[in-house]
């Protein structure tokens, strides 16, 4: 870096952390401001030092021989201190991950809070996320949203996460694993109900984007039986809860939460906790559970 060097809009590189989204796919979407930063900074903070080189070399970056340095989630908590030591000492970093704004589901989050503990100037260098870009074509309402990044890899934790979703209102929004796609599509509409609208947007910015919509029952279904939906990378975006018209909808969400808790929970913990989740009374939702145990098949 040369001394007094800026970033594309006149800001001094000096002793800043940068903050940097990159292509999700499209390397087009690299901004001129984001080549710039990546091109200036002291160093670079990779998740993977060879993606990251790979997208340097597509866009015409030379970086200094060891300028570019990993950090993940694996080395990111012993790593921080000697950063920020660097940062104080005046040393401009450029943080990136594999694809996208960082800290959303990626690493970073550490090194960021404890730079602004520090005092550290933090800078954004907006661009693409999965998530955002996903939002805006899966046409479900998105003035208010809820980012939930990954749900649990196991079943039984994910219905747990979801039980506690069953009343959120805004948007939600989810990252999820190829190979867990079917499985949580199945556990949304398990949960949340079969006739949820929702959206899954695969691939994003690439030659093969695919958006498909439907009730959340008919997109398990075709996850299941359609193995390229399930190729990629993935978000799955589903439509908030609905005002409840009267009592007998509260009622019957709560059930649908009961339901779920009681596939996994015992009988009086599940009733606690969908009591706890729903607002319903502790006493109702017990003698609810009784009958449904009751009549379960066995």
């Amino acid at each position: 870096m040369t001394e007094g060097a800026a970033d594309s809009i006149g800001r001094p590189l000096a002793g800043t952390l940068f903050v940097v989204a990159t292509p999700i796919g499209n390397l087009q979407d690299l901004s001129p401001r984001a080549a710039s930063v990546l091109r200036e900074a002291q160093v670079l903070l990779v998740e993977d030092t060879r993606h990251t080189q790979q997208l340097l070399v597509a866009s015409g970056i030379v970086r200094p021989r060891g300028s570019i340095e990993s950090l993940h989630e694996h080395n990111e908590r012993g790593r921080v201190a000697g950063l920020i030591e660097r940062l104080e000492r005046g040393a401009s970093m450029a943080l990136v991950s594999d694809a996208g704004t960082p800290l959303v589901s990626d690493p970073g989050a550490l090194l960021a809070m404890e730079a602004a503990r520090a005092g550290i100037r933090i800078v954004a260098v907006p661009g693409p996320c999965a998530a955002i870009a996903a939002l805006s074509i899966v046409a479900l309402p998105s003035a208010r949203f809820a980012f939930e990044g990954f749900l649990p890899a196991k079943s039984a934790m994910r219905r747990r996460a979801l039980a506690a979703l069953v009343r959120e209102r805004r948007t939600l929004v989810f990252y999820e694993a190829p190979h867990r796609l079917a499985a949580s599509l199945a556990d949304l509409a398990a949960v949340l109900g079969q006739a949820r609208e929702a959206g899954v947007a695969r691939e994003m910015t690439k030659k093969f984007e695919t958006v498909y919509r439907g009730t959340l029952a008919v997109l398990a279904q075709r996850a299941a039986r359609e193995p390229e939906m399930s190729r990629g990378e993935i978000v799955i975006v589903v439509h908030g809860a609905l005002e409840p018209a009267d009592e007998s909808a509260a009622d019957s969400a709560a059930e649908k939460v009961l339901r779920a808790l009681l596939e996994e929970l015992p009988l009086s913990q599940a009733a606690r906790l969908a009591a706890r989740i729903t607002g319903c009374g502790r006493g109702e939702l017990y003698e609810l559970a009784l009958a449904i145990t009751k009549t379960a098949p066995q």
